[in-house]
């Protein structure tokens, strides 16, 4: 079965359909996730450790309402979590500052008054308290594997011109970035988001798989064997989903 776990799972999404509206709380995910990967940017975080606290993030909130707890206290210690799991360990102070920087451009770094402390405690029982929910199990399979080994094959496939002349490679990394503004992480295997994101970009720029239409099976079948087209097409809406929202949030 290939989605994982409830289907508001990781943002809220509205059921798909031809008058689709994202759910309130799928914009208040939006809008924190987008916060957890410009902090982690500047925290120096690498491209796991930022997908780590992600997936952290939206497996929480499947767990907990989102009026529940605040959305940006969590983020942030998805963030100091994600750090020690994925061996990038932040201090909560740079996380502070960074978050602070954030909500407030311009500011100095915040004093080590009682305003900071009870914040800096903050972040640590929330992380305890996301431990707890997520049962402890907050280490997860990412596409980024699959798609590095997918990148490379398809490059032996391709003409050297048609791999040159467009940033096929590009475009998909910056999909599966983006990804993580929305659940994919917890409804999709990671084999198989990695493919989507792949057969996207090839699309964006009317790139063909040398030997297609003679081939026993699609290229992307070849990748993942249980892959279907109506799996691409699904991942491939959730990521149409989410770049609307990017237009229609500020």
């Amino acid at each position: 079965m290939e989605a994982v776990g409830q289907d508001s799972c990781g943002g809220g999404d509205a059921s798909r359909g031809t008058e689709w509206r994202p759910a309130p709380e799928a914009r208040v995910h939006f809008r924190v996730t987008r916060f957890i990967m410009e902090a982690g940017v500047k925290l120096g975080m690498q491209s796991i450790p930022i997908a780590t606290a992600c997936t952290i993030y939206h497996k929480f909130f499947c767990e907990i309402n989102v009026d529940a707890y605040d959305p940006y206290l969590v983020a942030m210690s998805s963030l100091y979590l994600a750090g020690k799991v994925e061996e990038q360990h932040l201090r909560t102070r740079d996380i502070i500052n960074v978050s602070n920087r954030y909500f407030h451009p311009g500011s100095e770094p915040l004093e080590l008054d009682s305003h900071f402390w009870a914040l800096r405690d903050s972040i640590v029982q929330c992380e305890l308290l996301v431990l707890r929910v997520l049962r402890f199990q907050v280490s997860f399979q990412h596409p980024h594997k699959y798609l590095l080994h997918y990148l490379i094959s398809l490059k032996n496939w391709l003409n050297r011109y048609s791999w040159q002349r467009t940033p096929i490679s590009i475009t998909a990394w910056a999909m599966l970035r983006d990804s993580y503004h929305g659940g994919l992480c917890l409804r999709f295997r990671a084999q198989h988001i990695a493919v989507a994101v792949l057969h996207l970009a090839l699309q964006v720029y009317g790139v063909e798989v040398p030997a297609e239409a003679e081939a026993e099976k699609p290229w992307w079948q070849v990748f993942s064997d249980d892959l279907t087209k109506p799996i691409i097409d699904n991942i491939v809406s959730d990521l149409i989903q989410i770049y609307t929202m990017d237009t229609e949030i500020p």
